[in-house]
């Protein structure tokens, strides 16, 4: 068998930008064959991505991209494992890239968006080879693709785990800003009540009937709490019905400064990394001592 050197295990770490031991592993299996052990290490590489993608990739970023004429703009949800991974130059280059191609390929939905070029290969194969890599699931999640009929602002929070884009007309750039700032702050589900869905409001005034009958509340006064009550949660939920976050009387609504400023909403999108997603809370130590066991029923 050849001798493995340093010099041969940095060398085929600068061609695949594979870990130290890996490469050294290929090498010893290839013995000393560079072109050989390239192959091993794309297959290991392709299939420590498939053992990857089983796990659940809930933390991540997203990245924005906005026209010079801020007339278009492009958001992209792209997740990992773990937080440290989110912040890898090459995991933010890749959502950073899939925000360009949606600004101008206009993609049907995530299928599309991973189909198309980049770098030598496609958004998946990118995405594969970094899983395969890093060693970390990565899912590319969402997009949203705005066209502004008014003029398009954007706010980008807790390191990149938070975003919010607003289609403004009227007013100014300072308004622009609040009004997507108070979004990522405020998290709002629709611009009014017509964007709220059904079932949110339906779960409300079914709870609400529930709490006033348990409390002794009269029948015939049930239906009237339960309007009030979802009117409550309209007024909490929908943009134009939030109290603004800078309001300097605590009082004043997103659709009363709007009046003040002769400006309207057209429509916003939301996005908070990792929201819906399940995550997994893992037992570390249990992880640690799993791994240990392992280890040693392979040396006995």
């Amino acid at each position: 068998m050849a001798e493995i050197t340093a010099a041969q295990v940095k060398q085929l770490r600068l061609r695949t930008d594979a870990p130290m031991m890996e490469c050294k592993k290929a090498l010893s299996e290839a013995d000393g064959d560079m072109a050989r052990a390239e192959e091993i290490l794309r297959v290991k590489l392709g299939n420590k991505a498939n053992k990857a993608s089983n796990r659940v990739a809930a933390e991540g970023i997203i990245c924005l991209e906005l026209a010079d004429d801020d007339k278009l703009a492009a958001m992209v949800e792209l997740n990992s494992e773990t937080d440290f991974v989110a912040k890898n130059s090459e995991f933010i280059e890749l959502a950073q890239n899939c925000a360009n191609l949606v600004s101008k390929n206009n993609p049907a939905d995530v299928a599309e968006l991973s189909n198309l070029p980049l770098e030598n290969g496609t958004v998946e194969s990118v995405r594969a080879a970094l899983v395969g890599k890093i060693g970390e699931n990565m899912s590319l999640r969402r997009f949203v693709r705005m066209s502004a009929a008014g003029k398009l602002y954007a706010y980008v929070h807790g390191g990149a785990k938070i975003a919010a884009l607003v289609d403004l007309s009227g007013g100014n750039d300072e308004l622009g800003k609040n009004l997507a700032m108070h979004i990522a702050a405020s998290k709002p589900k629709g611009l009014d009540a017509s964007g709220v869905p059904q079932e949110l409001l339906d779960v409300e005034r079914r709870v609400a009937i529930e709490k006033a009958r348990e409390a002794g509340k009269p029948e015939a006064m049930l239906d009237k709490i339960a309007e009030g009550t979802v009117r409550k949660f309209l007024s909490e939920v929908t943009l134009l019905g939030q109290v603004f976050v800078k309001a300097e009387d605590g009082k004043q609504t997103i659709e009363q400064l709007l009046k003040v400023n002769n400006a309207r909403v057209n429509a916003f999108n939301l996005f908070v990394v990792g929201e819906g997603i399940e995550k997994k809370v893992s037992d570390f130590a249990a992880e640690v001592a799993e791994q240990a066991a392992q280890a040693n029923s392979r040396n006995n």
